[in-house]
């Protein structure tokens, strides 16, 4: 028993180092599909109206209104593009836009722009941050609005 290779601890023995190979295989495939990820994690923040207002004058900065368009009208902020995101149209008006642009998104209060950061972070969006608070935050602090259409 003790001379045949096949038996005994040999065969114990080789069959963890099975096991362990399989293993760190596995593992190893594991970690090289997370190698070949090109696409960047999502950079989603909520944003203080002075610290909005700094990000939002980064050149190239998209800026979304998501409220309706009625509250649009009213008051907006200066070159605010509305997307309603109780609209209909809102999900196809999203996947129109550019993934990799940079997007400063802003409500009422803050609810509906962190609904869609979060629509945007799914759907593959890169970067994207809300004004916290909304509009009632930005003019209790003194920004400026406009009204009218877009």
């Amino acid at each position: 028993m003790g001379d045949n290779p096949r038996s005994g601890a040999g065969v114990v023995s080789r069959s963890v180092r099975g096991r362990v190979a399989a293993a760190v295989a596995g593992i190893l495939a594991i970690l090289s599909l997370g190698a070949c990820s090109s696409a960047p994690a999502p950079t989603v923040e909520h944003l203080a109206p002075s610290a909005f207002s700094t990000a939002l004058a980064a050149p190239g900065t998209v800026l979304l209104d998501v409220r309706t368009p009625a509250e649009f009208a009213t008051a907006h902020l200066q070159g605010a593009r509305n997307l309603d995101i109780e609209g209909s149209a809102f999900a196809t008006q999203l996947a129109s836009l550019k993934k990799d642009a940079t997007y400063a998104v802003y409500c009422h209060s803050g609810n509906r722009s962190g609904a869609a950061l979060e629509q945007m972070a799914t759907a593959g969006f890169t970067h994207v941050f809300d004004l916290a608070g909304g509009l009632v935050a930005w003019q209790a602090t003194g920004g400026q609005t406009v009204s009218g259409g877009p």
